[in-house]
């Protein structure tokens, strides 16, 4: 029998490398009855940490999706990776999901990477709460970590329950709605626990709290409210309907405590995911559009009436047929049914469905609105790409995924490795939006971009260890990108006289730096038409666009991007014989080149948001590295003894600083660092880089 709608909950679990997402999934799986036996992470049994590589490193490198169920609920979760490196694996995950668990820790509060997952899925409007984890480690803070929520995440958390005792004294939580002290009993690995009353030296903690709590959910029911206002007591079920309706509405975001490690508060979690949680049908309706017109609006709801429509969010690479995941937003999907790719304009087969759970699969023969389901059989489908009904074409908006800010080049080792190379590689950007690779005409080598060190490090080992091709690589290279200073004019001519029909383009463009609102180069280049009187025909503009885009796509000092230009087209010439769409491109290319050098060409440089943890007795060497490395402290606090440094750096000086960081502070520090955005290179360094380029 399918579940009922209403009770499924579609949820991903997010934070900051090392706060226990993993471990939390792992805990759910067992409370909920999918797993009989507890994987641990520092193990490297943990079920949803399934890869070879991620058993060996500890962390999280795919999202890993199963579905289980709690009470009447059942749940279709995601655990997504914490290292910015693999931002892309949370990007999709976040994109398809109803809902998010934040998972904080407890002595760290609000991290570097905490902070751009809370983004990521603020953008997708999603309702989220707050597990303050590791309770029981040394310096857990309570207070500070909601403090820190409120700060840096401009969120309104809501206290649900409280901490009994914090680091050794942990021992339980009181619950605020209930008003009861649960205990957990761990030598039943926290399956069972007992509510108490609670001890009389927290009972005014707790008091105030449930007033905060109160006074926040007032605004969200009427009845709440005039109970509330004159002091009468709060049924149980009117505060759970309060909290619903402000997650829902992203207004609030309740916070729950525990230890997932000590099996503390993880079925109270599960309860909240049921309670609080919208189900599909809660969800909005999505706006999409018609293939042939953008501006032509259609609304997607949640209904298994209607014709299909589902986004694929991921790709996995099998020897048996690439694994695809979907996300159904209406309709019904079926095995052995046909159905159309909009995006790519194309019918491609579902041959097999199947419901995962990590990297085991269990098949199905239908799937239908609200579920997160596997398929085989797909062929051009791509991430970000719709599926629909082959009689009703409709495109839902894609995924965008952030720039890749380094590369390194990597070189077969044998001819047999050369002719697996290309397809491997192929493989791997199915898999991957946020990787890249191109080949070098100038050097015959092949250049990969991705995240981070990790990242291709990570993309090298899958190349030998999955993919079977043994390849030598460089080392390392910031991904530079390219910008102009000032506004400048340019023309382009390409004139070819062969003998019958010659080639005739002619434009003339201005260039000009293109900001975004905070000041800095916008990421995107624009391309503007201001033809008038029909000096250049209307059908060879689409061929100017795309000459320029060109163009641009290979700067004009050392072949890196431009970024932020605007190239607006002013003026042309044609001829009634010899102009051509390709003539029209070359003599767009031709301008934009010329621009180029005219108007002030710099290289930029990915600059990284960082974040450093270390002893405090290590400041002072720490500092001077940084500010060494080129980089500008904003920020550092102090918690307990343990120093938090925040900075800007540029990606160039941090090759190599894990081990010398380790050098510097015993092994006890740790740092982590994201993208932030695009900065001129200094003068001096920018001709180094030239002269070697």
């Amino acid at each position: 029998m399918p579940e009922k709608l209403n009770k499924i909950r579609n949820i991903g679990i997010m934070a900051h490398i090392d706060a226990g997402k993993t471990t939390v999934s792992e805990r759910i799986l067992y409370y909920a009855g999918k797993t009989y036996k507890m994987g641990e992470v520092h193990d490297g049994t943990a079920v949803m940490d399934y890869l070879e590589e991620e058993q060996e490193r500890g962390i999280t490198i795919t999202s890993a999706a199963t579905t289980c169920h709690w009470q009447e609920w059942t749940i279709n979760l995601i655990d997504t990776p914490g290292h910015v490196d693999f931002t892309a694996e949370v990007e999709r995950s976040l994109r398809v999901l109803d809902a998010a668990i934040a998972v904080f820790d407890a002595s760290e509060g609000v991290q570097a990477q905490s902070e751009t997952v809370w983004r990521q899925g603020q953008k997708y409007h999603l309702p989220a709460f707050c597990f303050i984890n590791k309770m029981d480690k040394t310096g857990a803070d309570f207070e500070m970590s909601i403090a820190s929520i409120k700060e840096k995440l401009i969120a309104h958390p809501v206290c649900v329950q409280i901490p009994i005792g914090a680091d050794m004294t942990f021992e339980g939580l009181i619950d605020l709605v209930e008003m009861k002290a649960v205990y957990y009993k761990a030598e039943k690995l926290g399956a069972n626990f007992e509510e108490l009353d609670i001890p009389e030296n927290l009972l005014g903690q707790a008091k105030k709290y449930r007033h905060d709590m109160l006074e926040s959910l007032a605004e969200f029911d009427e009845q709440l409210m005039d109970k509330y206002v004159h002091d009468k007591p709060v049924e149980e079920d009117l505060i759970h309907k309060a909290i619903r309706k402000g997650t829902c509405a992203g207004k609030i975001h309740p916070v729950f405590v525990g230890s997932a490690l000590r099996y503390i508060g993880i079925q109270r979690i599960l309860d909240g995911v049921g309670r609080y949680f919208p189900s599909p049908l809660d969800k909005p309706e999505i706006i999409a559009h018609l293939p042939t017109d953008n501006q032509k609006k259609i609304t997607v709801k949640c209904d298994t009436r209607k014709s299909l429509v589902a986004l694929a969010f991921k790709i996995i690479g099998d020897k048996h047929g690439d694994l695809y995941f979907l996300r159904i937003y209406q309709g019904i999907l079926k095995s052995s049914t046909r159905v159309l790719n909009p995006n790519r304009n194309c019918k491609e087969n579902i041959t097999r469905l199947f419901k995962m759970h990590a990297n085991s699969r269990e098949i199905v023969q239908s799937a239908r609105a609200g579920d997160i389901i596997a398929c085989v059989g797909l062929r051009d489908t791509l991430t970000g790409d719709t599926l629909c009904d082959t009689k009703s074409p409709i495109i839902l908006e894609s995924i965008t995924f952030p720039e890749t800010v380094m590369s390194m080049s990597i070189e077969p080792h044998s001819t047999a490795d050369r002719d697996k190379l290309s397809q491997a590689l192929a493989t791997l950007r199915r898999e991957d939006p946020t990787f890249k690779c191109k080949f070098d005409v100038e050097t015959g080598q092949t250049i990969i971009s991705g995240m981070g060190e990790l990242h291709l490090e990570i993309l090298q080992h899958k190349l030998v260890r999955d993919l079977k091709v043994n390849v030598r690589v460089g080392k390392p290279k910031v991904a530079y990108r390219e910008a102009i200073t000032f506004k400048a004019e340019a023309e382009g001519k390409f004139i070819r006289q062969t003998g019958g029909h010659g080639q005739y383009g002619h434009v003339v463009i201005t260039i000009e730096p293109l900001m975004d609102e905070t000041g800095h180069y916008s990421k995107e280049t624009e391309f503007v038409n201001k033809i008038i009187g029909g000096v250049i025909p209307r059908e060879y503009i689409p061929a100017v666009e795309s000459g320029v885009k060109d163009a641009l796509g290979c700067g004009e000092l050392a072949g890196y991007p431009v970024v932020g230009a605007r190239v607006t087209l002013i003026d042309g010439s044609y001829h009634e014989v010899d102009s051509s769409a390709l003539a029209f491109e070359q003599a767009a290319g031709i301008a934009v080149r010329e621009g180029l050098k005219k108007a002030g060409a710099i290289l930029l440089e990915p600059i990284m948001k960082f974040e450093v943890n270390i002893p405090d007795s290590d400041y002072g060497a720490v500092q001077g590295n940084i500010i060494s490395r080129r980089g500008m402290i904003t920020d550092t606090k102090l918690h307990g003894t343990m120093r938090v440094i925040d900075a800007k750096v540029p990606l160039a000086e941090m090759f190599g600083y894990s081990s010398e960081l380790r050098g510097i502070t015993s092994g006890r520090g740790t740092f982590v660092m994201e993208p932030a955005t695009y900065e001129p290179v200094p003068q001096q360094i920018a001709e180094k880089i030239l002269s070697d380029y």
